[in-house]
C-alpha cells in the first residue's frame, strides 16, 4: 500500500510540474520573440485582438476544446482538466516575471531553453499518466470519428492553427520550425526519464511508444 501511494504522490508531483513547467517554457518561447508552439501562435494572435493575457486566452481555448470532446465522446481526467486550469496561470505568471529579450544572443537563449524544458515538461507530463491534455483528445478523438490518421489529423490541426493565429498577429519564425522537428525526439527522451514505474502487471508502455502522437498540447 505504502507503494502505491508513494507512487500515485509521485505521479501527481509530475504531473502538476509538467504543466507548471510547459506554462513557463512557453513564455519563454513568447519572450524570445523568434516564434512560438502551433497552438500558442493562435493563443498570441486571440490576445492581441482581444487584449486578454496570452494565458488567459489558453484556458478559455482549452475550456471550448474540452467541450468538444462531448460529441467526440472523449472521456478527460485529471489531467485534461489541471491542463486547462494550470498551464495558462503559469505562463501568465512567468511572462510577468521575464521581461523581453534585447539582442540576438538573449533570444535564441530563451528560444532554446523554451524548446528544451517544453520537452521536459510533456515527458513530465505524458509519465504521469493522468490523461491527454484537450487539444490531444480533440486530435484523438476526430481520427476515432474519421479514420484519418493521427498525423494527418494533427498536420491539419496545427496547420489550422497556425495559420488562424498568424493572420491574428501570432507570431511565426524559426523557434516554431525548431520546435516542430525537434519536440518529438526531445519529449521521447524525456519520456524515458521521468517514466513511473508501474504497478505489477500494468503496463509501461507510456515510457516507450512514440509520443508524437500523444505530445502535450497547451
Amino acid at each position: 500500500m505504502m507503494f502505491t501511494r508513494d507512487r500515485l504522490t509521485r505521479r501527481l508531483v509530475q504531473l502538476y510540474a509538467g504543466l507548471a513547467l510547459y506554462g513557463a517554457s512557453s513564455a519563454l518561447l513568447v519572450r524570445s520573440g523568434l516564434g512560438l508552439e502551433p497552438w500558442n501562435v493562435l493563443h498570441q494572435g486571440l490576445s492581441e485582438r482581444t487584449g486578454l493575457s496570452i494565458g488567459v486566452v489558453l484556458t478559455l481555448v482549452g475550456a471550448a476544446v474540452l467541450l468538444a470532446w462531448i460529441p467526440l465522446r472523449q472521456r478527460p481526467g485529471l489531467g485534461t482538466i489541471s491542463n486547462v486550469l494550470v498551464i495558462g496561470m503559469a505562463m501568465d505568471a512567468t511572462l510577468a516575471l521575464v521581461p523581453d529579450a534585447h539582442g540576438m544572443a538573449p533570444r535564441v537563449t530563451l528560444m532554446l531553453a523554451g524548446i528544451v524544458l517544453n520537452g521536459a515538461a510533456t515527458g513530465l507530463y505524458i509519465a504521469a499518466r493522468f490523461g491527454p491534455g484537450p487539444r490531444d483528445g480533440l486530435m484523438t478523438g476526430l481520427h476515432q470519428l474519421t479514420g484519418v490518421s493521427i498525423r494527418l489529423v494533427r498536420t491539419g490541426i496545427e496547420l489550422t492553427v497556425v495559420a488562424t493565429g498568424f493572420a491574428l498577429g501570432g507570431t511565426v519564425g524559426i523557434g516554431t520550425l525548431l520546435y516542430a522537428l525537434v519536440i518529438g525526439p526531445l519529449a521521447q527522451a524525456f519520456l524515458r526519464v521521468f517514466a513511473v514505474p508501474a504497478a505489477s502487471g500494468v503496463s509501461t508502455a507510456v515510457a516507450t511508444g512514440q509520443p508524437r502522437g500523444a505530445i502535450l498540447r497547451p
